[in-house]
């Protein structure tokens, strides 16, 4: 099992904020959260966003602290990154039946 955090240097809210991901599964993810205690409303396409004060519970639970690039790298090599669209899909993005962009769908997904 791995799962990933960033350090907490995204602002927002009046505090700072960490990334956690997986390079395996969504399914690990929601497990190593919900163990940590996030909300399902920390969830954010995919991964989750932990407050500053998280973080070292994060670590301390197993959670490997790398920077936000090398993050950003492993989310990306195992697939599971799902981007904010940014306007309409454009022509000759491959999409799902339902119109939808294709990749993995996370199970479980709050």
């Amino acid at each position: 099992m791995t799962v990933y955090v960033d350090p907490p240097r995204w602002p927002g809210h009046g505090r700072f904020w960490s990334h956690l991901v997986s390079d395996l599964s969504y399914e690990e993810l929601h497990r190593f959260a919900a163990t940590l205690g996030c909300p399902p409303r920390a969830f954010d396409r995919d991964h989750y966003d932990l407050p500053s004060e998280w973080y070292e519970d994060a670590v301390r639970l197993g959670a490997v602290e790398v920077g936000s690039k090398e993050l950003l790298r492993r989310l990306t090599g195992a697939g599971l990154r799902r981007p904010k669209r940014r306007g309409p899909p454009r022509a000759g993005t491959p999409t799902g039946a339902a119109g939808t962009p294709r990749g993995p769908s996370p199970a479980g997904t709050p």
